[in-house]
């Protein structure tokens, strides 16, 4: 009788588990920025129309300065995809991909969102942590000012499809 209780006990953890394997990922955007400071804000501005038609099953959300405020939003996720200003040395509008330890690069002057962002990771209670990849786009001017500059507002196209292209590859 043993035997028989620890085979099906056994054959429920079996499917719990592959139910478990079979579970798409829970993706997280997170728009970071500052919409005050001009070209700060491109990753609100890029969530903003995400949002507007959405990728299929992902969450969108703006986070802007405040990222602790987004830790039940990152315990959540099983990725997270960040947008943001990155200043990295480039010409104003170019896009970067980055991993979140990429970060640690003297080279690549991320913006405070980031670090901050990195840094509320490691409040996350459970034992998992999630994938984090970041998409910054360089800024040209970060002052007071509510509009992108030029060479980033024609960035933010090629930025929202940088992020449903990473989304898409990461639901495969």
């Amino acid at each position: 009788m043993a035997t028989a209780t620890s085979t099906a006990t056994m054959g429920m953890a079996t499917t719990m588990t592959m139910g478990l394997k079979l579970r798409k990922p829970r993706i997280l955007i997170a728009g970071l920025g500052n919409l005050l400071l001009q070209d700060d804000g491109v990753g609100i501005h890029a969530v903003r129309e995400l949002r507007q038609a959405p990728p299929p099953g992902v969450l969108a959300v703006e986070i802007g300065t405040a990222v602790l405020n987004g830790l039940h939003l990152y315990e959540w996720a099983d990725r997270i995809l960040v947008l943001d200003a990155m200043q990295a040395g480039g010409p104003a509008g170019t896009l970067y991909t980055c991993r979140d330890e990429d970060l640690d690069d003297p080279a690549i002057r991320a913006s405070l969102h980031e670090l901050s962002l990195l840094a509320a990771l490691r409040f996350i209670t459970s034992n998992k942590k999630p994938e984090v990849r970041v998409l910054g786009v360089e800024p040209q001017v970060i002052d007071f000012g509510l509009d992108l500059t030029p060479p980033v507002q024609q960035a933010l196209p090629r930025l929202i499809d940088l992020a449903r292209e990473t989304v898409t590859h990461w639901r495969l």
